[in-house]
């Protein structure tokens, strides 16, 4: 049985957040309990759960000045109902109001996730959620010739079925997405349309008010046709993510039966066609490469490979294959002997080394400077250099602080220190930390298990693991002399190629 002093707020709308805000705080301030509360969208008929009502209040009803201080709520837990007020369930309101009735009361109820009224709401906010990125994901756009047939002047128009009320809360994506392009978005419930300037929303309308297939979408087809790749298929995470009841209004979804269904043929033909030639292949000079040759008879003595360290840095300077180039000041190349029997390669040029165009310059560079001090080595016998020529940075204020480079701009970078091995022809190569030892063997190295241990090459240069300097400058000062004494242990195994006699440049 309904209380006797239940009260009725009408809202002008389903999407009417701004009187559901009103109204609910008029309640709340004049303390009408949720049971006492039904809620009424104009021009629908059902009552909500918490049943039939007298004693109308509207939205715009004012608070009497012997009202309750206002309620205030943490902004997440607002963005939370004004989503789940969204839903298509009639009981939302009268479920959203006791919450915020219940939060008003109960203020440890903020900090209860578990809460079986809060959880519910989060339901119903997660579903609104989900509908809108589907909103986004699904609406196609077919072109039409002229207004559309209420006269409002369109060039392409969408025809969706939300499953809530959504339209007025999604719109804006496509109006910063297609700005501009003068759109309509039809729906059921109603219309969402773009003059270039301002959105409008209209009445609904039917399916036979969105224009037929258009010579976009057959391009469109074409294309979702031949980016299928029926190795890569799995119907249940397809159906997961674009589940059957958006079908009928995708156009690709008429291609998805044919496509799945001949995708263990197409799948069969791929593995018989075998691999494909990569777009970048790694050089084969290090592989045709013995010691006992000269750069002459290598495969880099072709017409276009630098034939000169000069013209290799000159080159390295030019190149824009991977975005780091474009942000660095300049890209920093070896120093050394030409003919240095021992090669050390780092990662990549740090702040110092972009500034003044020289490897190993900076705090990581002044101990390795240290560790040849202990170990004897004289710096201008050897050939120092990085696996990437240009600094990879984030900005932290006025900063340049380094970051890794990913992968795939190390391998654009491999070409040049390939030509770089090529031109030196070392004995011998220390790779300093994992991005080196990937470059240098092709494969991922665990540099902690592998430190001071010798591999080789197919091309039978021999490359010796070691950590790089600059990882030991992140150890406390407790643990830096066992760490530093470690790796100068490490570098200690090439001394016979540091130590042998350097032959002239040519």
């Amino acid at each position: 049985m309904p209380d006797a002093d239940a009260q009725t707020a009408w809202l002008a709308g389903e999407t009417d957040l701004a009187g559901f805000r009103s109204a609910a705080r008029h309640l709340i301030a004049q303390g009408i309990e949720p049971q006492c509360v039904g809620w009424q969208v104009a021009g629908r008929a059902e009552a909500d759960l918490f049943g039939s009502t007298t004693m109308p209040v509207t939205a715009a009803g004012g608070v009497p000045s012997h009202a309750h201080a206002p309620l205030r709520l943490p902004a997440a837990i607002v963005a939370l109902c004004e989503r789940a007020a969204l839903h298509s369930d009639p009981r939302r309101h009268g479920l959203v109001y006791r919450l915020l009735w219940r939060l008003a009361h109960e203020p440890g109820l903020r900090d209860d996730p578990l809460d079986a009224d809060r959880m519910e709401v989060e339901l119903l906010a997660r579903a609104v959620r989900r509908d809108m990125h589907k909103m986004t994901a699904f609406v196609r756009f077919r072109q039409v010739q002229g207004p559309s047939a209420d006269g409002f002047p369109v060039s392409h128009m969408a025809w969706f079925e939300p499953q809530h009320h959504i339209v007025e809360a999604t719109a804006p994506f496509f109006a910063r997405r297609f700005a501009q392009m003068r759109w309509a978005i039809l729906t059921p419930e109603c219309s969402a349309r773009w003059d270039g300037h301002k959105l409008n929303y209209g009445p609904g309308a039917g399916r036979e008010d969105a224009p037929p297939a258009d010579v976009d979408e057959r391009l469109w087809l074409t294309y979702y046709e031949n980016i299928f790749n029926p190795a890569r298929l799995k119907l249940s995470m397809m159906q997961k993510e674009m589940p059957r009841r958006y079908w009928k209004n995708l156009p690709e979804a008429a291609l998805i039966s044919s496509l799945t269904a001949r995708s263990a043929e197409r799948s069969g033909r791929m593995i018989e066609q075998g691999g494909s030639d990569p777009v970048r292949r790694r050089p084969a000079a290090s592989l045709a490469l013995r010691l006992d040759q000269r750069v002459e008879g290598s495969v880099l003595a072709s017409r276009d490979a630098p034939a000169t360290l000069a013209a290799l840095r000159d080159a390295t300077q030019r190149c824009r294959a991977c975005p780091i180039g474009h942000s660095a000041t300049q890209s920093v190349g070896g120093e050394g002997p030409q003919r240095a029997p021992l090669m050390l390669v780092g990662e990549q040029p740090g702040d110092q080394e972009d500034l003044h165009g020289r490897p190993f310059v900076g705090p990581a560079g002044q101990l390795l400077d240290r560790a040849f001090a202990h170990l004897g080595w004289q710096r201008d016998a050897l050939y120092l250099t990085n696996a990437v020529k240009h600094f990879k940075f984030e900005l932290r204020g006025k900063r340049r602080i380094h970051k890794t480079a990913a992968q795939w701009e190390a391998a654009a970078c491999l070409q040049w220190l390939e030509h770089e091995m090529a031109l030196v022809v070392p004995k011998a190569v220390i790779a300093l930390g994992a991005t080196a030892a990937r470059a240098l063997l092709g494969r991922t190295i665990g540099i902690a298990a592998m430190r001071g241990t010798w591999l080789t090459r197919p091309d039978g240069l021999r490359v010796l693991i070691a950590g790089h300097p600059s990882a030991l400058l992140r150890l406390d000062h407790g643990g830096f002399d066992a760490a530093f004494a470690a790796w100068v242990n490490d570098l200690r195994q090439a001394a016979p190629f540091a130590e042998s006699t350097v032959p002239p440049a040519t």
